[in-house]
């Protein structure tokens, strides 16, 4: 079974990706990048990266035969590189001052993806770690909301991950996130607990977006489930594990 449907990476969509301690979502992260520039030799991917190393990004590509190259579909954006010498400025300033230059460089590379009538893609590949490290929840909103605006601005897609920390009472953070998203990407551990066969299983929920469509929705009832493998995912219905991706 094919996951996700080759058309919910649409413009100006924002896809929400939660998952937990049990069940990590860099999987799906790296799956969408797959897909994307799986496309067309001029698909455009931008990584802004927080958890994940951008040797990371390239070993996990290269067991997926996706040859990703710091060049001209893909750019690797480490937010850790962009953050300004803060020795003479106090906490609350550095953090506004880092995500203006992460959202000005992000604007640039978005320019300059528009020139080949392809729909580039941005993936934030975790903002829970953001507030982790001290970027107030103000600031972390004003910024997804910001991203949010310049993909639509650009036609771009945009993902963004966040770690559900304590399941089931939504943090403040991702209640803002679900208010901005099309869709609400779920990524959850087995009611039932660790299985050999089954890795986890995902959910899709409409997010408000997207109105009116039933397009794409898989309902925790009727989860889609997943078994990790060395070169990715493997995704098969519900209750059975022999699927093929």
């Amino acid at each position: 079974m094919q996951f996700p449907a080759p058309d919910l990476v649409s413009s100006r969509r924002l896809l929400l990706i939660t998952d937990q301690l049990p069940a990590p979502a860099d999987f799906l992260l790296h799956r969408f990048l797959h897909l994307h520039l799986k496309q067309s030799k001029t698909a455009k991917c931008i990584i802004l990266g927080v958890s994940e190393s951008l040797e990371r990004w390239k070993s996990v590509a290269s067991k997926a035969n996706t040859n990703v190259t710091h060049g001209e579909s893909f750019h690797f954006i480490d937010l850790f590189d962009q953050l300004p010498p803060s020795q003479h400025l106090g906490e609350e300033q550095t953090n506004k001052i880092s995500l203006k230059c992460i959202y000005d460089l992000l604007s640039v590379k978005l320019s300059d993806s528009r020139t080949n009538g392809q729909i580039p893609l941005v993936i934030l590949d975790d903002i829970t770690s953001l507030e982790w490290l001290g970027v107030s929840l103000l600031d972390l909103s004003r910024f997804a909301r910001a991203l949010r605006t310049l993909c639509v601005k650009m036609d771009a897609a945009l993902v963004v991950r966040h770690h559900i920390v304590t399941p089931p009472e939504p943090d403040v953070l991702l209640q803002h996130l679900l208010q901005l998203c099309t869709y609400h990407i779920e990524v959850r551990p087995l009611a039932s607990g660790r299985s050999g066969a089954v890795s986890g299983e995902v959910c899709v929920h409409l997010g408000p977006g997207m109105k009116d469509t039933n397009e794409h929705l898989i309902s925790r009832t009727s989860a889609l489930q997943y078994r990790l493998t060395e070169s990715g995912a493997v995704f098969f219905d519900k209750g059975t594990s022999t699927g093929v991706l």
